[in-house]
This record gives C-alpha cells, sequence and structure tokens, in this order.
C-alpha cells in the first residue's frame, strides 16, 4: 500500500474513481469477481478490490469475457500463481489479437465494397443525367 492510500473504499468512491455505475460494481460482485466485507448493510472494499475491479474493467474493455476475467484473476490465487496466470493471460491475448485482425481485414473488405459500389452507383447516375432529356425553362 502507498502512503496516503486509503485502507478501505466505499461502493461510491470506486464507482466514481472508475466511472462505472454502483450497479456494475454490485454485478460484478455477484459474479464473484469481487468481494467485499461487510459494515451492516455498507458494502466495505479494500485496496485488492479496486485492484481487481481495475483488472475487471481492463478485461472487459480490450474483450475478455467476465468468465476469462475471473479465470485469470483465480489463477493468481491458485497452485500456478502468477507464472500459469501469465501464460494464460498471454494466450488470451494472442487469441484477441489474432480475431481483432480478422475482424479488421472484415471490415477492411466491407469498405472496399462499399467503394466498388459506390464507384459503380456514381457512374450509372452520371451517364443517366447525361443521357436525360434537358427539361426547357420558359
Amino acid at each position: 500500500m502507498h502512503a496516503g492510500e486509503p485502507t478501505t473504499y466505499t461502493i461510491t468512491e470506486l464507482a466514481k474513481e472508475f466511472d462505472v455505475t454502483t450497479r456494475a460494481i454490485r454485478f460484478y460482485e455477484d459474479k464473484g469477481l469481487l468481494k467485499p466485507a461487510r459494515n451492516g448493510l455498507t458494502r466495505v472494499y479494500t485496496p485488492r478490490d479496486r485492484v481487481r475491479l481495475k483488472l475487471v474493467l481492463r478485461g472487459k474493455r480490450i474483450g475478455f469475457s467476465l468468465n476469462e476475467v475471473r479465470e485469470i484473476m483465480d489463477m493468481y490465487d491458485s497452485a500456478p500463481g502468477e507464472v500459469g496466470q501469465l501464460d494464460y493471460m498471454l494466450d488470451k491475448l494472442a487469441q484477441r489479437r489474432a480475431m481483432l485482425h480478422r475482424q479488421q481485414q472484415d471490415i477492411e473488405l466491407t469498405l472496399k465494397e462499399l467503394n466498388e459500389i459506390e464507384t459503380q452507383c456514381r457512374e450509372r447516375l452520371a451517364t443517366m443525367l447525361k443521357h436525360a432529356p434537358h427539361s426547357q425553362v420558359s
């Protein structure tokens, strides 16, 4: 823990810090990704919970499912530890990168096809306007 870092956080503080709703944080808790302590009905989040929330949001941003995020985080606490977690993460990153490259190729192909169709439409329209009878203005 760094000097000046709080020892606990409220759900509202985490929601504000990470720009997510308290409902989203409760959802991650329901999915077992966060395990805050309770002080009566109040959730009390530790620095570890804060880091886990940060990892959940980062994982989602790069396209991991919540199950994949959970597997990565759980691996850190289990026998293979950080080495297993990092190997798994590298594999998942490679899979995600390959999928994004495929999507990028699909998008590039679609854009090329749209450009070709647009060119054909503009050429056809120009031909039609060129051969259309001109209206007389009186």
